[in-house]
């Protein structure tokens, strides 16, 4: 009995037992569909999340401040007034490898409107440097100059969420725009850039954000005055420090300036993109691990139709023994039937794990990447749990004696 001849006897009792045999490849399918859109989510999750934090800046150092209570609120500020012009002019003069330092200022929006339209956005007073500590890409017009901060410039860039909003069909530069109760002329447009993701640390940049000079904020609108008068700045670096050790040392003059008060916290992108990283190989190996298991659940299923195929075939198997078969021929027919089972279910689990993939990603607006070592690595460890799975039943068939398999 030929190679050949066991591998068409493994076809034609696949297809005497169809129902079986689907039973097993949808087992298999579904473990192989699982571990490539699992895989998939979590690199197309891994991928935008490095991508936001990158916007951040490798080389940038972002200060924030932190809420304080309102019960606490006018005991804090007789110690800090908060983040302040005084911390970006001494982080500027004394903490070395300083290019620039970009701070921004929020104001409550309660009303936009232009053109008779309204929009929803929010409201940021920059300084002329920001769009060069940060990834902003303008669309039309310009972005501000220090001439615009000096003289108290009402003048605005839009993001292209509010732009879209408040002028449909028709130009944004040069018109006026009112937020609250003062009118801002547009100079510039940002290109679509998206909101930032909940939870995220961002620098602000998004579709639906309105940015004024730093100046013209702080004086034409109303504040309240026990918040800080900045909400945030950049610090840019030139590359030549480490942004850890920087941080370090802004931290310990920050303290010394805001007299102990802790109302600020200094986040290091380059930080998180290394703790993201662990925290995403770590998410890797558990899906991966929980995907695995479907795989083996899917084996064992396989296993089982392949003992209760050597049942039913034990006359059989005698027959093909008598008339001139080896135990290597038995056990190569059952090792076929059992791989292709599993091979055949592995096929056909990657194109539905590549549509689950592109399903999620259309739905809920999560990228999603299918990477080649994915699909290598579903589609391997299937064709190893197919083998795996068939050697027993594969052994315990060309062990049987032909004469008591012939008087079944």
């Amino acid at each position: 009995m030929k190679a050949r001849d066991a591998f068409g006897f493994a076809l034609e009792n696949l297809s005497s037992r169809r129902l079986r045999t689907g039973l097993s490849t949808l087992g298999m399918m579904f473990g192989v569909a699982a571990v490539i859109a699992m895989l998939s989510i979590g690199a197309g999750a891994e991928r935008r999340s490095m991508a936001m934090i990158e916007k951040l800046g490798v080389n940038n150092i972002l200060i924030r401040n932190k809420p304080v209570p309102p019960s606490e609120k006018n005991e804090t500020r007789k110690k800090s007034m908060g983040l302040a012009e005084r911390d970006i002019t001494a982080i500027a003069e004394a903490v070395p490898h300083v290019v620039r330092v970009a701070p921004k200022a929020r104001v409550d929006v309660y009303k936009v409107i232009a053109n008779g339209a309204k929009a929803k956005a929010k409201i940021w007073g920059v300084s002329s440097q920001h769009d060069q500590a940060t990834q902003l890409t303008l669309q039309e017009g310009r972005f501000f100059d220090g001439s615009d901060d000096e003289r108290h410039a009402q003048v605005c860039v839009l993001g292209a969420g509010v732009r879209r909003d408040l002028f449909v069909g028709t130009a944004a530069l040069g018109q006026l725009v009112k937020v609250n109760d003062v009118w801002l002329r547009v100079v510039g447009v940002l290109a679509p850039e998206g909101a930032a993701e909940q939870g995220t640390p961002s620098t602000g940049e998004g579709d639906n954000d309105i940015y004024v000079p730093l100046s013209t904020l702080l004086v034409r609108f109303e504040r309240d005055p026990l918040e800080p008068p900045l909400e945030e700045m950049i610090v840019q670096l030139d590359g030549a420090a480490s942004p850890h050790e920087t941080a370090a040392v802004i931290k310990g003059l920050l303290k010394q300036l805001h007299s102990g008060v802790d109302d600020y916290e200094i986040v290091v992108p380059e930080a998180l993109i290394n703790q993201s990283r662990e925290t995403q190989r770590i998410f890797s190996i558990v899906m991966g691990c929980i995907a695995g298991i479907s795989l083996l659940v899917g084996g064992i299923g396989i296993m089982n139709i392949m003992l209760a195929s050597v049942f039913e075939q034990t006359r059989e198997i005698g027959v093909r023994r008598a008339v001139g078969a080896c135990r290597r021929d038995i056990r190569f027919q059952f090792l076929v039937e059992s791989f292709l089972v599993a091979g055949f279910g592995g096929a056909c689990g990657v194109g539905l794990g590549v549509l689950i993939s592109v399903l999620v990603a259309s739905y809920a607006g999560w990228p999603t990447v299918v990477t080649p070592i994915s699909i290598l690595l579903s589609t391997g460890v299937s064709g190893a749990v197919g083998l795996f799975s068939g050697i027993y039943p594969a052994v315990r068939a060309s062990r049987l004696d032909p004469i008591e398999a012939l008087a079944h």
